[in-house]
């Protein structure tokens, strides 16, 4: 975002994160809501599934990105257009986007969670985005994190402050710490990656426990989300620290693009979300160059996205 001021590698994994974002959601949106054992072979996970395959959102055309890829790029043109994270502007984005298909292919907001869905409505009446996102502990989908990568890709300060911005982009949709949490250390993870760190997420993770006290995070929820268990059992649902941990496994499983997003819609149930979020991260790795070629030409929408991105033609 903004990058011809930056070096070619950065420029290139910045990119890289947000169309990589943008196709691993689009790859799982036609293999959402079904189980692991109903998808096609992994090698046949693509924007087109296999003929006799029961797609989800059978009128929405190949390479589309769904919820997850709109509400990124709303967040993502807010802090452009603002140059810092102002919550009223992207909350009205993000009204915008459900009420007249803002930043949404074709204008068609084919896909709402339902906690997402319950806060805008809030925000619709007047609630202050602050406080407009549900809090309760069951209040944990993955509807914030799915869509904060702009704010690693864009922010260059303090990693206290990434953080800071990641957990208050959340309070719109998502106002529980465990979600805040997952925010925050997900920038970390991706500003690692950018920085090419080895062992960015065990990086990260130490990052985050280090802040935690300053960022006022509540120290059960904190072990909670970097509990090492949920990576021995992760299932690609729509819950925040599954989804987490499910993109951590598609991409420390994996050693490119192809094969992390192909692996984190093999998951099953919210394909498009797990891989997104794990797309994200991969993009950042790799780099836009690595993306295969068929899946950014594939990638409904990209016409927006080259002067955004100042990057090579699809």
């Amino acid at each position: 975002m903004r990058l011809a001021s930056r070096p070619l590698h950065h420029r290139d994994r910045v990119a890289g994160g947000l169309v990589g974002l943008l196709v691993g959601d689009a790859l799982g949106v036609p293999y959402e809501f079904h189980s692991p054992r109903d998808l096609p072979p992994v090698e046949l996970i693509d924007f087109e599934p296999p003929p006799d395959f029961r797609r989800a959102h059978p009128r929405v055309a190949p390479g589309t990105w769904s919820d997850d890829g709109a509400q990124t790029l709303v967040l993502a043109r807010s802090l452009l257009e603002c140059g810092r994270l102002d919550l009223d502007d992207f909350a009205e984005g993000l009204l915008r986007w459900r009420d007249e298909g803002y930043c949404a292919i074709d204008g068609d907001v084919f896909d709402i969670g339902i906690q997402t869905s319950r806060a805008l409505d809030r925000l619709g009446a007047g609630v202050p985005p602050e406080s407009a996102g549900p809090a309760g502990e069951r209040d944990n989908g993955n509807g914030s994190l799915m869509r904060v990568l702009p704010i690693a890709l864009w922010h260059t300060g303090p990693d206290v402050d990434l953080c800071r911005l990641a957990m208050r982009q959340s309070l719109p949709t998502h106002g529980h710490a465990r979600s805040q949490i997952a925010c925050a250390l997900y920038c970390l993870w991706v500003r690692r990656t950018l920085a090419g760190v080895d062992d960015a997420w065990d990086d990260a993770v130490a990052t985050l426990r280090g802040l935690a006290a300053l960022l006022g995070m509540p120290p059960p929820e904190v072990e909670l989300v970097l509990d090492p268990v949920h990576g021995r059992r992760c299932n690609g649902t729509g819950y925040v620290v599954d989804s987490l941990w499910s993109a951590r496994a598609a991409v420390i499983g994996t050693d490119d693009f192809e094969s992390c997003v192909r692996r984190a819609v093999a998951f099953g149930n919210d394909t498009d979300t797990t891989a997104a979020i794990a797309g994200g991260v991969a993009g950042a790795r790799y780099g836009f160059s690595e993306i295969p070629r068929r899946w950014r030409t594939g990638l409904r929408g990209r016409d927006e996205l080259t002067p955004l991105l100042d990057v090579p033609a699809f």
